[in-house]
């Protein structure tokens, strides 16, 4: 008799719950089907193709069962003590020589959907002391970061569009209702859109590509890749010579609002509208109109992050949100209050957020976030000298097919002295590995959302635990994670367990001695023992959640209130309910000065860098990506529900284009940019606006080696190999994946399938 378990979904951000249908017992039970959790207090139901799909990911028999280690040039499984022993040869002596400088870490995007991927990798940092840290986050979201960082002292204050309440939402670059939302995380989206209509709302999308989101819009425009910042410093204009900014109860915490006049006094409608190639009169519509609307929300996403001036873009969204009085405002944009999130600390100055800390040791990148650019991790590795990267760690991280210039990338990895690879897969990235550690299926682990809860549109608490039981031969991803820490550090053989009591002890030691902190003045070995869960990671939550800002204080709050505990989290199963965003400035801010610092210096000395844009000849033809439903990046494509349909990689091409180069449907083409070419099918579609194609992101599963058996028989192109590397946003790092410069021609016969090859049959 099938039996049903509960499951956040980890596969994309919108974080819904699940009801899994579990058939078997003991070793042979699996996951069958997966439908809304109509009970769960975020989601309420919601389910997309993707998490209807998790018994098939779950099982996927590609899945790796054990460790690997290459011996004689070859992975082969091993156990897990020796892989371990193998991490720990290949990685000390490296540092021992060279110096922690010597160590690349690298995190995927796949980090952030797991519990452990959440608590372990800081702890993994902080014991390698290495600078050389790569993430996606410069292939996608650190524009936001800085922005964020420059405007409020801290790079995760993000505000959210208050999507329940607005009455106006203006959307760039975003695609919802493929992505089902990012760096803003809400299920059902596309459902939240359409309330938003229905109760009379404005919905306005900015998009080269008529999108389904755009589709459901109230007014779309079809802006020019890349040119986001200028249509934004022109509405601020607008702004400012028509007299329609207004502060409302931001006025006393806000500073440089006369500077930020000044700076953008020549970006007037007229002056960048044949560069967005938008009228002077509709951007001086979107300002009006944004001004005028009861409440109001600017978002922007992807599509405006990864492009030439993706940090002023996204600075600009939130001086929109700003000058129009919508920032910390019910129904504009506010800041989520996670329920692992610090307690709050007294509103006053901070230290403030700083960039280029230090640099990239080759091309000199300055660091943002603690992180160089990803696209600088090759040349880094291959570029001989003191301080070059001889060992790789990467954790659930693809840069082959993720970041820029993947061949080179390639060829790097594969001179590396060593390399480990916490990865369920052999992809294009861990065939490179001389140890491969794999997590379990997610339906084996426990879930909570630690990143995705501090972007919500609704506070409110949910975690599951294991719907199935570890499997014999498995290894938690936890323990996985806290062996890496003890190998890498040089406590090889430890308790795993030493990692957690560590962090608990180093937490509640600093958390005694904050004055604002419910455990000031408190015993942190008598608070210890108070902690409950079934291993490492349920004690860190719950310590997590008695020191935030619903916990209960280890009862030091004494305020009456039913605080929150593991224990009572566990008691909810569907969640719980922490209410609608509120005001929270000036709590959040970090800032030197204690205010929202509206034209911070960077941003400042950046500036100039848009004024030239207004001269700059447009390119005949750009490139930029697309999402789908149906898949996130590179990790679903091994998913055989989830292929085919429109979730295939082609080139998306207008008809005057076609026309102009003489491509046909489902013909081919040729596309050359500065860092290669590829051979791509053509699909032609007024879906894209003239002078721009359209290639998805994270294909290119062709290369030898891998056990992808799923993606390697419809491989696709990497559209990333199309870059050199060279093109970033300077502030941020992040690569420009949109709105960069290719040419196109017409292939007369369809190329010739490669041979799959036999280490993905």
């Amino acid at each position: 008799m099938p039996s049903t378990a509960l499951r956040i979904c980890p596969l994309c951000e919108a974080t819904c719950g699940l009801t899994l249908t579990i058939e078997g017992t003991a070793e042979g039970a699996r996951v069958t089907g997966a439908r809304g959790d109509r009970d769960d207090v975020f989601s309420r139901g919601f389910i997309c193709p993707k998490g209807a799909s998790f018994g098939e990911a779950d099982s996927d028999p590609d899945r790796l069962k054990t460790a690997l280690v290459r011996k004689d040039g070859v992975l082969q499984e091993a156990s897990w003590d020796e892989a371990f022993d193998a991490v720990a040869a290949g990685l000390r002596p490296l540092i021992e020589r060279y110096g922690p400088q010597a160590i690349g870490v690298v995190l995927g995007n796949p980090n952030v959907h797991t519990m452990a991927g959440g608590l372990y990798p800081p702890v993994l940092l902080g014991s390698l002391g290495t600078r050389n840290v790569f993430t996606a986050s410069t292939v996608d979201q650190m524009p936001k970061h800085v922005s964020s960082g420059l405007l409020f002292g801290d790079a995760f204050a993000i505000p959210v569009p208050d999507l329940d309440r607005t009455d106006h939402l203006l959307l760039l670059g975003a695609n919802p209702l493929d992505s089902n939302g990012s760096l803003c995380t809400a299920p059902d989206f596309p459902g939240k859109l359409k309330a938003l209509r229905a109760r009379g709302g404005t919905l306005t999308v900015v998009d080269p590509r008529r999108t389904r989101t755009a589709k459901l819009a109230d007014r779309y425009l079809a802006i020019r890749p890349g040119t986001d910042a200028l249509l934004l410093a022109a509405m601020v204009q607008v702004l400012f010579e028509e007299k329609l900014t207004d502060l409302g109860a931001l006025v006393d915490q806000v500073e440089g609002v006369e500077d930020v006049r000044e700076a953008v006094r020549h970006f007037t409608p007229d002056a960048v509208s044949a560069a967005c190639d938008v009228p002077a009169d509709t951007i001086r519509a979107l300002a009006r109109d944004l001004a005028a609307a009861p409440t109001a929300a600017v978002y922007a996403r992807v599509g405006a992050s990864t492009v030439a001036y993706g940090t002023l873009t996204n600075w600009l969204v939130d001086v929109l949100n700003v000058l129009t009085g919508n920032l910390d405002r019910p129904g504009g944009a506010l800041f989520p209050l996670s329920a692992t999130d610090r307690a709050p600390r007294p509103a006053g100055p901070g230290k403030g957020f700083a960039l280029g800390r230090w640099h990239s040791r080759v091309s000199g990148h300055p660091e943002a976030k603690g992180e160089l650019p990803i696209a600088a991790l090759a040349e880094e590795i291959d570029t001989p000298g003191d301080g070059a990267i001889r060992a790789v760690v990467a954790v659930a991280a693809n840069p082959v097919l993720s970041a820029p210039d993947g061949d080179r990338l390639d060829k790097a990895l594969a001179s590396l002295d060593f390399m480990v690879s916490v990865d369920p897969y052999l992809n294009e990235t861990s065939r490179h590995a001389h140890v491969v550690l794999p997590p379990p299926p997610p339906s084996q682990s426990a879930h909570f959302d630690f990143v995705f809860n501090g972007f919500a549109v609704r506070n409110q608490v949910r975690y599951t635990r294991a719907a199935l039981p570890l499997a014999a031969g498995r290894m938690p991803e936890a323990e996985i994670l806290a062996r890496l820490v003890l190998a890498a550090s040089g406590m090889h053989g430890a308790d795993p367990a030493a990692v957690d009591a560590m962090v608990v002890d180093k937490t509640l030691g600093k958390a005694v001695t904050e004055a604002h902190s419910p455990a000031y003045g408190r015993d942190p070995k008598e608070l210890s023992a108070l902690l409950t869960g079934e291993s490492g990671p349920e004690r860190r939550l719950d310590l997590m959640l008695r020191l935030g800002p619903y916990g209960d204080g280890f009862g030091g709050r004494g305020d009456g209130t039913d605080g929150l505990t593991l224990d009572r989290l566990l008691a909810h199963p569907h969640g719980i309910d922490l209410g609608p965003l509120e005001s929270r400035l000036p709590q959040v801010l970090r800032t030197r000065s204690g205010r929202v610092e509206l034209l911070p210096g960077p941003i400042a000395d950046d500036l100039p860098r848009l004024t030239n844009a207004l001269r700059a000849a447009p390119d005949e033809l750009v490139l930029v990506g697309r999402r789908h439903l149906r898949s996130n990046n590179s990790w679903m494509h091994n998913v055989r529900t989830l292929t085919g349909g429109s979730n295939r990689c082609t080139l998306h091409v207008h008809p005057e284009d076609a026309a102009r180069i003489g491509l046909e449907n489902g013909g081919h083409a040729r596309v050359e940019a500065a860092g290669g070419e590829l051979t791509v099918p053509v699909e032609v579609t007024d879906t894209v606006r003239p002078g721009v194609v359209s290639l998805p992101h994270g294909w290119g599963h062709d290369r030898p080696g891998t056990r992808l058996s799923v993606a390697a028989e419809n491989p696709g192109a990497n559209v990333n190999q199309l870059l050199d590397g060279t093109l970033l946003d300077p502030l941020s790092g992040t690569s420009v994946l949109n709105g960069f410069p290719v040419s196109v021609t017409a292939l007369v016969s369809a190329p010739v399938p490669a041979a799959v090859p036999e280490a993905t049959r």
